[in-house]
């Protein structure tokens, strides 16, 4: 038998045995998203999964809003008003809603409306309380000894400082009432991002986790990775958001990395048991079903690799307004239905939005991301993989672990054969052909890699598979540092200016990151100084624009230190979760002498 039908064989039987352990972990609503992912993939069509009245009811609501107030220079936030909770049931709530006065083009007068709101609805974020958190002190023992400048010092434990304003817990109205609000009840404290997201949100919450134990608050986070799993033993896998309008989708799978780094710095094994499950159940959900696609190479070998998709075809509830009017430019009920997949699948990558995810980088309505094979999310599986075999090791089950070693094996060779790009020196997204969105089987040609420059194409960096590989580290740092990425204050999320958020000048905590660290831990001198240099200039920024408007910022302009990013479908945010994780993480790597300036240079 050929080595590569053994590993195939190998990882098949595994996957056999872990859809039993779906079987018996599955809940009602996991049976529900069960029925969605298998339901037909064509004509425009695909899984969806429902949403519940209240939500279709507060996008009535959000909808009249913008009538009624106008949009007011981008003052208006569609979100805000699936985020209310009510204060009555829902029939009395629509009744009342049903009998307010109209004006002849639907839109109800200001004051009424206003007055309705205030009398109906709690307000968005009232259903969170805050939480002090168990395990902060405002200067934690051991807090990143690398630090010996007094200026970055007293900064850093000022970001410290931060988990306290960021920490929260579900009200005991969610709990005792779920059908009056869009929040989904969480048994533990969660940290926020903050400012509009004023929930737990799924890849955030990673680097989040990373900032806590720079902090030493190994008990809130291990609050969070327990509210995730929560997650999948009720849907099937980790939602985008703790809100039931994100039900339909899920974001970058990294709850085994969080599992990962709490075992590394407790041990704590209750932890890790209880996670392996849930683990499971997830790598089913991103690697069957409409997630999972083949493709075949010029050596006829087959690739399993993965895909976003998310499991609606109509507009983000929490967007809704926004994304009818995208809509709005296409003619037909099948080309909105597909761009509204599109919205949403783009949202579950993280990246919304991007021309990443456009066939015409000019043309919004050109999202197909449900066509795109996507490096990352294919890099962050290959992590699952490798986390799930040390993880079951850890625990004892040694035939897990065999496992998900050569399913590992199988996803490393996936990635370079259908997303290396010799020449580039980069990993490039793949296209699948259109209008073969839902086949089984795709054969690879060269012309499919997307060949614009995104920071995401040196996401292997991140995985020792690839980083400990010397001359392939040399030759991928060369690529990056020639590619037109590397700005004054960080890594650009591409070359192309489009006004996306995910795209030039923005640069984003998680990008910087997970390249930086991919450097560090190549072990090359070469490539840890190029990381030190990128954390540097991204520590810097985070610092000035700190102190000049007393905020973390959810993203920069990596072409201005000290500046704050722009461009996408809201106002740019503070707080910031994953900002302040990034920082500490940095931080506590590099550390900061006392002789180096921190201010703009």
């Amino acid at each position: 038998m050929s080595n590569f039908l053994h590993q195939f064989l190998t990882v098949n039987r595994a996957l056999f045995l872990f859809s039993v352990t779906v079987l018996l972990l599955s809940t009602t609503t996991t049976m529900t998203v069960t029925r969605a992912l298998q339901q037909p993939c064509s004509g425009g069509g695909g899984p969806v999964v429902p949403t519940t009245p209240l939500v279709a009811f507060l996008e009535r609501v959000q909808e009249t809003a913008l009538d009624t107030f106008g949009e007011s220079e981008r003052n208006f936030d569609p979100k805000l008003y699936v985020d209310f909770s009510l204060k009555s049931n829902l029939s009395t709530t629509v009744g009342a809603f049903d009998k307010l006065p109209r004006n002849e083009n639907g839109s109800v007068p200001a004051p009424d409306l206003q007055e309705f709101i205030e009398k109906w609805f709690g307000g968005a974020g009232d259903d969170l309380v805050y939480a002090e958190p168990v395990d902060f002190v405002p200067e934690p023992e051991g807090f990143l000894p690398k630090v010996v400048n007094p200026e970055v010092r007293a900064w850093a434990l000022e970001v410290h400082s931060l988990w306290k304003n960021l920490t929260r817990k579900v009200s005991s109205s969610v709990h005792d009432h779920p059908d009056l609000h869009t929040l989904l009840p969480l048994p533990e404290p969660v940290v926020i991002p903050g400012s509009r997201f004023r929930e737990v949100y799924y890849w955030d919450s990673y680097w989040v986790i990373r900032g806590l134990l720079a902090s030493k608050m190994h008990e809130t986070a291990k609050s969070i990775v327990i509210n995730l799993i929560s997650l999948v033993e009720t849907y099937g896998y980790v939602l985008n958001g703790a809100r039931a309008y994100y039900t339909n989708r899920s974001q970058p799978p990294l709850l085994s990395a969080m599992v990962h780094a709490i075992y590394n710095r407790t041990g704590d094994m209750e932890l890790v048991k209880k996670a392996l499950p849930a683990l499971l159940k997830e790598y089913q959900f991103w690697n069957s079903g409409i997630h999972k696609v083949t493709i075949e190479d010029g050596e006829a070998n087959n690739h399993i690799l993965s895909r976003y998709y998310a499991m609606w075809n109509k507009p983000r509830p929490e967007s809704s307004t926004i994304d009818k009017a995208h809509a709005s430019k296409l003619s037909s009920d099948s080309e909105k239905e597909q761009l509204y997949r599109e919205l949403a699948s783009s949202a579950e990558s993280g990246w919304d939005f991007s021309t990443r995810w456009m066939r015409n980088i000019s043309d919004f309505t050109t999202l197909s991301t449900t066509s795109i094979l996507p490096v990352d999310l294919n890099v962050f599986l290959l992590g699952m993989e490798l986390d799930i075999a040390f993880l079951a090791k850890v625990v004892g089950d040694n035939a897990t672990s065999e496992s998900f070693s050569v399913a590992s094996t199988a996803r490393k060779q996936a990635i370079n054969s259908v997303f290396w790009n010799e020449e580039k020196g980069q990993w490039l997204d793949y296209w699948i052909n259109n209008g073969t969105t839902c086949e089984e089987s795709h054969t690879w040609q060269a012309w499919n890699q997307n060949h614009n420059v995104y920071a995401s194409n040196y996401a292997p960096l991140w995985i020792d598979l690839f980083n400990s590989d010397t001359f392939l580290v040399e030759k991928v740092r060369q690529s990056l540092q020639n590619s037109g990425l590397v700005c004054a204050a960080g890594i650009a999320t591409s070359t192309i200016n489009s006004g996306e958020q995910w795209d030039f000048p923005n640069g984003w905590a998680p990008l910087q990151h997970m390249i930086v660290e991919g450097l560090v831990r190549s072990g090359s001198q070469e490539a840890r100084s190029m990381a030190q240099d990128i954390a540097v200039r991204w520590i810097r920024t985070n610092y000035v624009a700190y102190k000049e408007t007393g905020a973390m910022h959810e993203k920069y302009d990596v072409e201005k230190c000290g500046a704050s990013g722009g461009g996408g479908e809201y106002k740019p945010q503070t707080g910031f979760g994953w900002s302040n994780g990034a920082v500490l993480a940095f931080l506590e790597e590099f550390g900061w002498p006392q002789d180096q300036k921190i201010d703009c240079q």
